[in-house]
C-alpha cells in the first residue's frame, strides 16, 4: 500500500526578526493543519493534486528590512523617552513594523513578499496612567500622531499608522488585575491585560483574592488567547459564549479615558438616570477619541461542573435558523455556546473535527440528513445547575419540533479544544497560495435568509471559492452570520477588490457592516452611508472635542477624517 503524501506543513517556529514572526498567529511554536479529509477536501474544490503541494511560497522567513526613516527629532524622541524610560521606547525597524501590523490577510500576504507599507515612527511601552497621560499631552502639544496596541489581533487595519507617529504598547506594562469587588461582583484591570491572565486569576479568585466564589469573564473570543480587554471594548467585541454572558458592550460597568484634552473615569453605577452616558460613547471608538486606561468590568461565578453541552443536526439550514429563534426567543434563558452552521460550512466542519466517516455520521444520513444539505448545531449551557439542565432540556423540545436530530455534546465536546486553534491553519494554507479569510455582520430575523443567499451567491461565482457560514450570537431579535471564504489566487488586488465586493454586497442585502470585528480603516469607506451624516456628525463633533489635533488614530480609522475613500493613500 502506498505511502499518503502529507504536504510539508510548517512545525518550525518563525526566525527571530523575520516578516513570518509578524504576521503568524499566535504562539510561534503552536501549529494546526488541515487533517487529510480537509486537505482531501481542498485538493478536490481546487482541482488540484499532491504534487502542486511540493514546494511552497513566499513563506516570509526572510530578517525584516526596510528604509523608512524615522520622522520624529531627537529632540521629540528624547523627550518621550525621558517619560516612559529609555528601556521602554524604540526605533528599531522591527518593532515598529511588528507594532503597526494587525492580523488581516492583506497584510499578511504583502509580508510574506517583503512589502512594508506604513510604520510607526516609534514605540512606546507606558508603565503607568501617568505615562500615558505625559505622552499624550506632549504629542499633542507637537501633534505627533498616536496609536494603540493591546494584543495585535485586529483584522480591519484598526492598527495602521496612517500618518506615522507614535504606537503604545498597552499589553506591556499595563496588564494588571487593580481590585477585585465580589460584593459588586466586578473587576477592575489596566486596559492591556489578555484574555488567559485575567480568566485565570478569576478562576482561581478564592485563592488569589480569598473570595466566597471563583469566577469568569464571560467573554470568549477566538482571538482570546491574543486579546486584550481594552481591545474587547474598543472594537465592540463579542465572545463564543456571548449568547449568555453578552458582548463586551454589555460587559463593562466604567473605564478611565486619557485624551488629549484631559483624563475621565466614568461612573460605575449598575444604571443611572443621568443623561446620555459618555461611558456607551467611548466604548467602540477604536482609539479615535482617546486612550482607555482603566476598566470595571462585569464577572460572573465560575461553575464548570454544571455546563451542559448538546449538539444536534437538522436536515436544513431553514429548521436550524427557525429552531435558534425560537430558542431566542423563548424567554427560559440562553445558551452560552450557540451555534448553528450552514451546509457547506457543516460538510467541512465535520471533516475538520473528525466526525466524517464516524458511525455517528452513518447514523445521520441513514436517518436522512444528507451531505450539503444538513446543518449543525452545537451548544452549552453555562451557570447554576438547575438552570443550565432547563436551558438543556427546552432546547432538545424545541430543536426536535423543527426536525433536528439530537447527537449528544460529543461535537461540542469535539469542537472546544480548538476553539482558539482553528486560525493556525491560514499560514499553512497561504504557504501554497490558497487564502482563507473572514467577514461578518449582524442581522435581523426577518432578513437573515435574504443576506446569507446574496453573499453566499456573490462569493461562489467565483469559480472555485468555498463559502462557509455560521450564526454564533444570539438575540431575541437577530443574529449574526461570519462567512469564511476559502479561494485561490496570487494576485493580492483580486483579493482585495472580492473582499470589498462582500463587504457591498453585505450593505446592500441589508446586514450591518460589522457584529464584533469593528470598522477601522477597511470597512470606514461604507460606515458614513450605513449610518448616516447625521450620526457621523455627531460622532465627528465628538472626536473634535476629545481630539481637536486629530492625533488620535488619524488616517481613515471609524471615517472620522476619510476624505479619500481610498484610505490606503492617506498619508
Amino acid at each position: 500500500m502506498a505511502k499518503r503524501f502529507i504536504p510539508d506543513w510548517t512545525e518550525k517556529a518563525p526566525e527571530p526578526y523575520s516578516y513570518r514572526s509578524i504576521f503568524k498567529w499566535g504562539d510561534p511554536h503552536t501549529f494546526k493543519h488541515p487533517n487529510p479529509k480537509l486537505y482531501d477536501e481542498l485538493k478536490q474544490i481546487f482541482n488540484l493534486d499532491d504534487s502542486y503541494f511540493d514546494k511552497k511560497k513566499n513563506e516570509g522567513r526572510e530578517v525584516v528590512g526596510y528604509k523608512k526613516p524615522v520622522k520624529l527629532t531627537g529632540t521629540q524622541l528624547k523627550a518621550l523617552a525621558e517619560i516612559a524610560g529609555y528601556d521602554n521606547i524604540s526605533t528599531k525597524e522591527y518593532d515598529r513594523l511588528k507594532y503597526s501590523t494587525g492580523k488581516t490577510l492583506e497584510e499578511a500576504l504583502k509580508l510574506r513578499k517583503g512589502v512594508v507599507e506604513r510604520v510607526s515612527d516609534c514605540v512606546i511601552h507606558p508603565r503607568s496612567v501617568e505615562d500615558i497621560q505625559k505622552i499624550v499631552a506632549y504629542c499633542n502639544k507637537y501633534k505627533i500622531p498616536i496609536y494603540v496596541y493591546g494584543g495585535g489581533s485586529s483584522v480591519n487595519f484598526g492598527l495602521r499608522p496612517s500618518k506615522g507617529g507614535v504606537t503604545l504598547v498597552l499589553s506591556t506594562h499595563m496588564n494588571k488585575i487593580l481590585a477585585l469587588n465580589e460584593t459588586n461582583q466586578t473587576v477592575t484591570v489596566q486596559a492591556g491585560i489578555l484574555g488567559p491572565a485575567l480568566e485565570e486569576a478569576l478562576n482561581n479568585a478564592k485563592k488569589l483574592f480569598g473570595t466566597k466564589y471563583n469566577y469568569t469573564c464571560g467573554h470568549f473570543p477566538q482571538s482570546f488567547e491574543y486579546s486584550s480587554i481594552g481591545g474587547w471594548i474598543v472594537t465592540l467585541g463579542s465572545g463564543q459564549a456571548s449568547s449568555y454572558y453578552g458582548d463586551a458592550y454589555d460587559l463593562v460597568i466604567s473605564m478611565k479615558w486619557v485624551t488629549p484634552v484631559g483624563t475621565f473615569t466614568t461612573k460605575d453605577y449598575a444604571a443611572t438616570a443621568t443623561g446620555p452616558k459618555v461611558n456607551d460613547i467611548m466604548k467602540g471608538s477604536e482609539g479615535t477619541f482617546g486612550v482607555l486606561v482603566e476598566v470595571t468590568w462585569k464577572i460572573y461565578r465560575y461553575m464548570p461542573e454544571n455546563r451542559r453541552r448538546f449538539g444536534f443536526i437538522f436536515k436544513t439550514f431553514e429548521d436550524a435558523v427557525n429552531a435558534s429563534r425560537e430558542i431566542s426567543q423563548g424567554e427560559f434563558g440562553m445558551p452560552a455556546v450557540f451555534r448553528i452552521s450552514d451546509e457547506e460550512e457543516t460538510h467541512i466542519g465535520l471533516k475538520l473535527y473528525g466526525i466524517d466517516g464516524t458511525i455517528l455520521d452513518k447514523i445521520m444520513q441513514m436517518r436522512g440528513y444528507k451531505p450539503m444539505q444538513r446543518c449543525l448545531f452545537i451548544g452549552s449551557a453555562e451557570g447554576e445547575k438547575h438552570f443550565t439542565r432547563n436551558i438543556k432540556k427546552q432546547v432538545k423540545k424545541i430543536c426536535k419540533k423543527y426536525g433536528g436530530m439530537y447527537i449528544t455534546g460529543l461535537p461540542t465536546r469535539m469542537w472546544e479544544p480548538g476553539r482558539y486553534k482553528d486560525p493556525y491553519i491560514r499560514e499553512d494554507l497561504n504557504d501554497y497560495g490558497i487564502l482563507i479569510d473572514t467577514l461578518e455582520t449582524s442581522v435581523k430575523w426577518d432578513n437573515i435568509h435574504n443576506v446569507h443567499k446574496a453573499v453566499r451567491q456573490f462569493i461562489k461565482n467565483r469559480p472555485q471559492t468555498v463559502c462557509m457560514t455560521h450564526a454564533s450570537h444570539f438575540y431575541p431579535q437577530g443574529t449574526n452570520l461570519y462567512f469564511i471564504y476559502i479561494m485561490k489566487t496570487d494576485d493580492i488586488d483580486e483579493y482585495i477588490k472580492f473582499q470589498d465586493g462582500i463587504i457591498d454586497t453585505i450593505a446592500k442585502s441589508g446586514g450591518s457592516l460589522s457584529h464584533h470585528h469593528g470598522v477601522g480603516r477597511m470597512i470606514a469607506p461604507w460606515l458614513e452611508e450605513h449610518i448616516g451624516k447625521e450620526q457621523m456628525a455627531v460622532l465627528r463633533a465628538i472626536k473634535k472635542h476629545f481630539d481637536p489635533h486629530n492625533i488620535m488614530n488619524p488616517g481613515g480609522q471609524l471615517a472620522l477624517d476619510l476624505k479619500d475613500k481610498n484610505w490606503r493613500n492617506i498619508k
